[in-house]
């Protein structure tokens, strides 16, 4: 069993959109990113609860974090093509300036979006936080996205890319059914009765092409991220607090340059 996941956060209109912002797609980009899934004859689905689907590779779309952009320009351009995405929302977050408010969230969920939680406050390094903290940071969030949904929510992704097995424990005990984490792989796990699912990112300078050939199960694509991911694992370890710190400027400084190259 396996399935091709592809992981975005934002999508927002020329006007709107920030020089330098990795994770943010400029709404034509997108259009040309879902143009490619779709001329590769990808299988694009949903998953609500832990679930078998045989021998078939299903493309699932998520978008983390709950920004205002993936309701209002994403969404749409999904339901386009007659697709619907993943959209996981980290519950402190959401009314502020930027992020989707309780209206929107459960807009989406009326137009057959799945929801799920992207935790409460979005920890930088969610691997080390302690058992209890990871239990709140689940509890809390599904409980939240709950009461606005009227219905429970049974799948969630994880913040900051760091993953561990306690991360899918604690969101298994908090009725989690379908964790998505950000290691590249199209393997699912099971852990304490999650099914634990890798993504694909698709990053501002990723090329259409690339996320077609991705969604169509292409080898090279999926290796290269894989191969890059597990390097940049290697160095999270080593690093340590250092790293966060580290990218955090690097996307500072990228996002500096490009904004005054544009000027």
């Amino acid at each position: 069993m396996r399935a091709i996941s592809l992981c975005l956060h934002d999508v927002r209109d020329i006007e709107q959109s920030t020089p330098g912002d990795v994770y943010t797609l400029r709404v034509q980009d997108f259009t040309a990113h879902l143009r490619a899934v779709e001329q590769r004859g990808a299988s694009v689905s949903t998953i609500t609860a832990r679930r078998h689907w045989g021998r078939e590779t299903p493309v699932f779309i998520t978008f983390d974090d709950g920004a205002a952009g993936s309701y209002a320009f994403a969404a749409a351009l999904l339901e386009a093509h007659g697709w619907r995405g993943h959209f996981f929302i980290t519950t402190d977050w959401v009314g502020r300036n930027g992020f989707m408010n309780r209206a929107q969230i459960l807009d989406l969920h009326k137009r057959g979006h799945v929801i799920g939680t992207h935790t409460c406050s979005h920890p930088e390094r969610m691997s080390h936080l302690a058992p209890s903290e990871l239990t709140r940071e689940w509890y809390e969030s599904c409980a939240i996205l709950g009461e606005i949904l009227g219905s429970p929510v049974f799948t969630g992704s994880v913040a900051g890319g760091y993953y561990s097995r306690s991360v899918a424990e604690a969101a298994a005990s908090a009725g989690i059914q379908v964790l998505f984490t950000s290691e590249p792989t199209p393997k699912p796990l099971v852990v304490a009765d999650c099914l634990v699912l890798g993504r694909y990112s698709i990053q501002s300078f990723t090329k259409p092409s690339v996320t077609g050939a991705i969604a169509a199960a292409e080898c090279w694509p999926r290796w290269k991220q894989s191969l890059f991911w597990n390097a940049k694992k290697i160095v999270k370890a080593v690093a340590g607090e250092s790293y966060v710190t580290a990218r955090r400027e690097l996307l500072s400084r990228l996002m500096s340059r490009q904004k005054t190259a544009r000027q």
